[in-house]
């Protein structure tokens, strides 16, 4: 079977031999490809057998126009485009029906009498003038006039004043729909004008809407991550979409502009994708309350690039072979994005993120329109895993929001309320230190929701990854836990207590002595004989309970979870954690880690200095919170003038790349000295050697790349 890329290539191709001018064939482009995908018989008869003899459909409540109703006006419209496609298109049974057709009509002129206008503006300015654009553009001219003429001003609330049309991804799409309309009625030079103004939306815009320096998106100016939401569907795509559409023609876009979308889709949103593929829970915001289908990202949008540009064409390959289940995963990174603060690591095997915020960003979007309101603590050093893309896949009506993964949480017998979900953070020490392909996190963490502070931290390394925490503290009588993880579960429990491996009973545990929990394929293991909980059971909630959206579901379901955490008991003073998570590995390999820690050290684990050595790769890893310095076995001494993060590669006893980073973002400068005299090469640095060690002094980047990390090549002389 052809894909429906094929068929629009085959059509395009034919268009473009013919006679047609550049504008008919833009609209020629769009026309065909909204009228995909082409409905079955029987989803067309279930639409005339909802829709009444006025017009209506007798499942939606046209009277509720509230922003938590959300807006089920919007499948009126959308059942129309779908009735237009039936009758345009020659292979269904109702092409050209005039039966078909008198019901479009009937529809429409409901519609337009009635004009429901929404609570929401993205409802007015968004999804019906798109749904009404695309009825006109698949039958608009066969409809009658007075009644096209009756949609324009409905359609027309998508331009270019409209309060939803600011400098971000919703300004894209409002102006593709802009332009949509402009080839319906013929408008060149307007249509012009709009692709010019689509075209200068692809830029830098740090610090305000849109994409970030580090390929992240910011679609609001509270800085929240939006980068595989709005960056991706309302923005990359929509532009991709509309290079696609002017590929080729005397509207397309300059190759800087098309190039620089690339490197965001490649650089940003596929590395927030798991393996490029699939969505990432961790970077989801309120929409995490909703219902979701799990499959992989479509290959539509990667066609079109490749139609615009042959500009990292093999990378965009790549993704598309992933989607389409031809490869597997082979890629390993290690990305931080400094204007977001979320860190991303993938192996070939695992995925991983740590998303966490400061003093310049905050956490969480607000719960608009319903969705969301259990999601205060979702930005507090969260650390999921995924293995398959599926791990935590709907697991949310189940889920305790009071135990997500990776964080450090107050214990309240219910969360504030949802006027409190948005916050400021309170710290700037907020950041990571990477080269590319290995990383250390560091988050000093104050929760502006309740009076707990910790030093949070992750060390990652190729097969496996060590957290740790220090300086837990808390000023009311409330206990507080450490989630290490809360998950789907996808086999039995095993742990190692008293160096014996044993299967876990399902139900709630509290467990003491215990070295390792083995879970699915992952093995988590403390360094030490620790005390944990455990709870391996089903867990019950409806979707109706994680939002305020109406006509939501109330049905009660169920999930077996498995979840393990640390509990550091009521108000606790200085308290700490450590675990190491090894990814991908046989019962087997667990016992064994847990007897040898795979060659991980922890140097130091305390309020100032959280260090790690991973033996296997003489790879070094340290947060410092202060001035500090770190002496290892081998005779190498680090010492540090300030705060900072630093990462350390040895090689036969000797440095050989220093990476730095300012998480606090306040430095200009870093000093630090290292044993050994070097010469050094990289970029904004000086160094000075004396008595068998040498001292660096390093620029730190400034602007717009504030927190990045400084990579600095060493050879011993």
């Amino acid at each position: 079977m052809k894909s429906i890329f094929s068929v629009l290539l085959s059509l395009v191709a034919f268009f473009t031999a013919s006679s047609f001018d550049d504008f008919s064939l833009v609209k020629e482009r769009l026309v065909q490809e909204v009228l995909i995908p082409i409905p079955s018989a029987v989803e067309v008869e279930e639409i005339l057998e909802r829709m009444a003899a006025d017009g209506s459909f007798k499942d939606i409540d046209y009277s509720d126009l509230s922003r938590t109703a959300g807006f089920p006006h919007r499948r009126h419209t959308s059942d129309l485009v779908t009735l237009a496609r039936a009758y345009r298109h020659p292979g269904t049974s109702h092409f050209h029906s005039a039966a078909l057709k008198a019901r479009i009509v009937t529809s429409l002129e409901y519609w337009v009498e009635h004009d429901f206008f929404g609570d929401n503006w993205h409802d007015n300015q968004i999804s019906t003038p798109t749904n009404l654009v695309n009825l006109m553009l698949i039958i608009g001219d066969e409809l009658p006039q007075v009644l096209v003429q009756k949609t324009q001003p409905i359609i027309g609330r998508a331009h270019m004043n409209a309060s939803g049309a600011r400098p971000s991804g919703d300004r894209i799409v409002i102006a593709g729909i802009l332009a949509k309309n402009l080839l319906f009625i013929g408008d060149q030079n307007r249509f012009d004008e709009i692709i010019k103004l689509i075209e200068g939306e692809v830029k830098f815009s740090t610090g305000q809407r849109g994409i970030q320096h580090d390929f992240s998106f910011h679609h609001r100016v509270d800085r929240v991550n939006n980068t595989t939401s709005y960056g991706y569907g309302k923005y990359a795509n929509v532009f991709g979409e509309w290079s696609y559409y002017v590929a080729n023609t005397q509207y397309a876009f300059a190759v800087e502009k098309i190039n620089l979308l690339i490197d965001y889709y490649l650089d940003g949103v596929c590395k927030q994708l798991v393996y490029g593929i699939y969505e990432d829970i961790s970077v989801k915001n309120r929409s995490i309350s909703n219902q979701s289908d799990f499959k992989p990202k479509d290959i539509l949008e990667i066609e079109r690039l490749l139609v615009s540009t042959d500009y990292r064409k093999a990378e965009l390959e790549e993704i598309l072979r992933l989607r389409k289940g031809e490869s597997k995963p082979s890629a390993s990174f290690a990305k931080f994005f400094w204007q977001t603060e979320h860190f991303v690591f993938q192996r070939p095997d695992f995925y991983t993120t740590v998303r966490m915020y400061s003093t310049r960003n905050r956490n969480m979007e607000e719960p608009y329109n319903g969705p969301g309101k259990t999601t205060h603590h979702r930005a507090d050093g969260t650390n999921y895993l995924q293995l398959k893309g599926d791990d935590y896949h709907d697991i949310w009506p189940v889920y305790d929001w009071q135990k997500i993964s990776g964080t450090t949480i107050v214990q309240k017998e219910k969360l504030h309320g949802i006027e409190n979900i948005q916050v400021d953070g309170l710290t700037d020490f907020v950041g990571a230190v990477t080269d590319g392909l290995y990383g250390a996190v560091a988050f000093d963490f104050k929760s502006p929701h309740d009076l707990l502070s910790a030093r949070k931290s992750w060390f990652f390394f190729d097969e496996e990854y060590m957290c740790l925490g220090a300086g837990i503290n808390l000023k009311n009588n409330l206990p507080v836990a450490t989630a290490i993880d809360q998950v789907l579960m996808r086999s039995d429990i095993s742990i190692v207590q008293y160096d014996a491996l044993h299967r876990l009973s399902e139900g709630k545990h509290e467990l003491e002595n215990i070295r390792g929990v083995y879970h699915g394929s992952v093995g988590y293991v403390f360094p030490s004989p620790t005390k944990i909980n455990i709870s391996n059971r089903f867990q019950e909630g409806s979707w109706a309970s994680i939002t305020d959206r109406k006509n939501i579901s109330e049905e009660i379901i169920s999930k077996k979870v498995f979840t393990a955490w640390f509990d550091h008991g009521y108000r606790p003073r200085n308290e700490s954690y450590a675990y190491l998570v090894i990814p991908g590995i046989t019962s087997e390999e667990f016992l064994e880690s847990c007897s040898h820690l795979r060659q991980v050290e922890i140097i130091s684990n305390t309020p100032q200095l959280q260090a790690v050595l991973s033996h296997k790769l003489n790879l070094l890893q340290a947060a410092f919170y202060e001035a500090g310095e770190i002496a290892l076995s081998n005779g190498i001494e680090l010492e540090i003038a300030g705060q900072g993060m630093v990462m350390l590669k040895i090689s036969e006893n000797r440095a050989t790349q220093l990476t730095i980073a300012d998480p606090s973002r306040k430095l200009s400068k870093i000093i630090l000295t290292l044993t050994g005299e070097f010469a050094a090469t990289g970029e904004n640095f000086s160094a000075s050697s004396e008595n068998e060690r040498t001292t660096f002094i390093v620029d730190l980047p400034r602007g717009v790349y504030a927190g990045k990390s400084v990579v600095i090549g060493l050879e011993e002389r």
